[in-house]
């Protein structure tokens, strides 16, 4: 399958980097006769350079899994990972650096785990090796050995649990057909050998698979809570003990198969809960898209810092595309300012020397000098992140009701199994223990333990399958009492790549229409390629002297005129009235002369008015947009009149919106 990155190279076209360069490898040992069934290649890979800061021991300390003289492993994320031939190509990386001894790719989680010698290449090598085959590996401040550690020392446990149960089970299933199939006549000693033997595979189950419960049965009654992992643990502890009395003295064969078979499905319901959360998992904390070290400037020296690192009165260098990691002054160079990422609004916004720009906002012009005003965890999207409405632990409404229910539930059945203890006791005492330890045994809740994860994962699973991303599956509990939807505009409800454009002014004509047209085909802004598509495919004229002036406009010269589309004051109006407008505006010059101006409003999603005139039946709407009130009319007429529309919204003005609504009883 191919992509859109696909590029011409000597009549062949790649769906990715690692085609490519698998090919060049071929080619060069003249094994390429399998390309001959394709007629188009792929491009050339670029490195995408700039990893100095991985010379930095501290950064190596957290990005190493592993380090000793004679051999180090790193696992690296690689978001280009594609297909088989990213595989191949990633896994024979010793043949490109003989200093790598092994490289084994997570097809999956996009993930490459790399073993090599320190002696003979580094890290730093390694990486740039990757950027320039294409696959340059996504370094960010939250991947750090030990936030991977802990995950993968949890991950590995669980299925470590897994593995043992099932392996346990399958045995003690199978020691066991002799019992279910004899009916008595098994030989007493065989009989005693299967029994131990099981006894011995069951100790791990109970001991190390099943601990959790047992831990979290603890911990909740040192707190004088119930919760449900009691009466589990305590069915786990019955069944164990039972079947341990009744091996010993060869009264029976026990529910070894039973136990065995409880805690592999409960442990697989698990698992397959978290499996499903990572898969779709979404949250996410600042530190996941930031940098993992900056070039700071010391004495007139760059170097890379790791961002930990950054003290306020530090003066950094960001480039174009890169994020500002802190709060900052503007010292040097133009600083045109992309906060798409914090407000979810693509506008530029310009800042001259001594202005203040915030944290998460994206250069998109030439290099910028600031000087560092606040710690990266005193930012304000730090702040902002980190507000109360993301960060506090929400308890799943299916765990609160479990656990109140818990109490009761455990007091209940100890309760029934004493009162009935004390009647066998005194009617038929051989069949007291019996029948205390059945009740305890199948009063066990092991049916909402297995079915709980099972249902929410799926649940999280189908949702995903409809591109409906939860957070996780305490949401689909609380959707169920939701009376309030509050909606953003860019993105949500708009085609965030798209939009309706017209012409103000005299109609262009032929001439003209050439000219707007070569000259917007040269920007990659969303606003050149709506002009683009409005105009059509037409045919275009060479352009010279072309310039970009990041949230101003674009300027060339096109068959012998100069032509400028953007704002007023770029485009050579002087009069000021590019302010009294609400809509997004981008005039057009000829020679210095406006022609007239293109208007660019939102292109909402199909389907977007019938739904919310559904949900407004039974939900209160509410709509929050960073923009402008532009679009106020179009957009009452797709809410209800008692919908809620709010404009000029900073990210911190939406979080007390909800947080008012919140307060006023509503859930959101």
């Amino acid at each position: 399958m191919l992509n859109n990155d696909c590029a011409d190279s000597a009549g062949k076209l790649f769906c990715c980097n690692g085609c490519k360069v698998v090919y060049e490898l071929l080619h060069e040992n003249d094994l390429c006769d399998y390309y001959s069934i394709s007629e188009r290649p792929g491009r050339t890979p670029r490195s995408s350079g700039r990893f100095d800061y991985l010379d930095d021991e501290q950064i190596q300390q957290q990005l190493h899994d592993f380090r000793s003289e004679t051999i180090s492993a790193a696992t690296l994320s690689i978001p280009a990972i594609h297909c088989s031939s990213c595989i191949w190509l990633l896994e024979h990386l010793h043949r490109l650096d003989a200093g790598i001894i092994h490289a084994r790719t997570d097809f999956l989680k996009k993930r490459l785990t790399v073993q090599y010698q320190p002696g003979e290449t580094t890290l730093r090598r390694i990486v740039e090796l990757l950027a320039s085959l294409g696959y340059a590996p996504e370094i960010t401040l939250e991947k750090n050995a030990a936030h991977r550690a802990e995950r993968t020392v949890s991950e590995r446990s669980l299925y470590y649990k897994v593995g043992i149960a099932g392996f346990c089970f399958a045995n003690i299933m199978l020691l066991s057909f002799p019992e279910y199939l004899s009916v008595g006549t098994v030989e007493a000693e065989l009989r005693r050998v299967f029994g131990l033997v099981n006894l011995i595979l069951a100790l791990p189950v109970v001991f190390y698979c099943a601990s959790g419960y047992f831990l979290s049965a603890a911990r909740g009654l040192r707190k004088r809570t119930i919760t449900l992992d009691v009466p589990i643990a305590l069915g786990i502890a019955v069944v164990f003990a039972r079947s341990l009395a009744e091996i010993v003295t060869h009264s029976g064969a026990g529910f070894l198969d039973s136990l065995a078979g409880l805690v592999f499905f409960l442990l697989l319901g698990k698992l397959f809960q978290n499996k499903t959360y990572d898969r779709l998992n979404f949250e996410r904390n600042y530190a996941s898209y930031f940098p993992i070290a900056i070039t700071v400037i010391k004495n007139g020296i760059e170097s890379s810092v790791p961002l930990d690192r950054l003290l306020p009165g530090d003066k950094i260098l960001v480039r174009n595309g890169e994020i500002i990691p802190a709060d900052a002054y503007v010292l040097g160079g133009h600083a045109a300012i992309d906060y798409s990422f914090v407000t979810g609004e693509s506008t530029i916004v310009e800042r001259k020397i001594g202005d203040l720009v915030y944290a998460g906002g994206r250069q998109s012009g030439s290099i910028i000098e600031l000087q560092i005003a606040k710690e990266v965890s005193q930012s304000y999207l730090t702040q902002l992140w980190n507000a109360d409405a993301y960060t506090e632990k929400k308890i799943s409404r299916m765990t609160a009701i479990s656990d109140a229910v818990g109490k009761y539930f455990t007091v209940a059945v100890l309760a029934i199994a004493a009162l009935t203890g004390i009647w066998w006791a005194v009617a038929d005492p051989a069949r007291a223990l019996n029948a205390v330890t059945g009740i305890l045994i199948i009063a066990c809740p092991c049916a909402l333990a297995l079915s709980t994860p099972f249902a929410l994962g799926t649940a999280m699973r189908i949702m995903g399958r409809n591109k409906c991303y939860i957070k996780n599956t305490s949401i689909i509990e609380s959707l169920a009492a939701v009376d309030t939807l509050v909606f953003d505009k860019t993105g949500t409800l708009t085609q965030s790549d798209d939009g309706t454009v017209r012409f103000v002014g005299p109609e262009p004509d032929d001439t003209l229409r050439l000219q707007i047209r070569s000259l917007a085909a040269q920007s990659t802004h969303p606003m050149s390629r709506m002009i683009c598509r409005m105009l059509g495919d037409i045919a275009q004229a060479d352009v010279l002297s072309y310039n970009e002036t990041a949230g101003e406009g674009i300027s060339g010269c096109v068959c012998a005129h100069s032509i400028r589309i953007g704002s007023r004051a770029f485009a050579g109006g002087n009069d000021g009235a590019d302010h009294a407008h609400t809509e997004s505006r981008a005039y057009v010059s000829v020679d210095g002369a406006i022609k007239g101006y293109f208007v660019v409003g939102a292109r909402y999603r199909k389907g977007i008015g019938p739904m919310l005139e559904s949900l407004s039946v039974d939900y209160s709407l509410t709509m929050l947009s960073g923009d402008n009130d532009s679009e106020r009319t179009a957009l009452r007429s797709l809410f209800s009149g008692t919908a809620d529309l709010h404009f000029f919204q900073s990210p911190m003005d939406k979080l007390r919106r909800v947080q008012s609504l919140q307060a006023d009883g509503r859930r959101t």
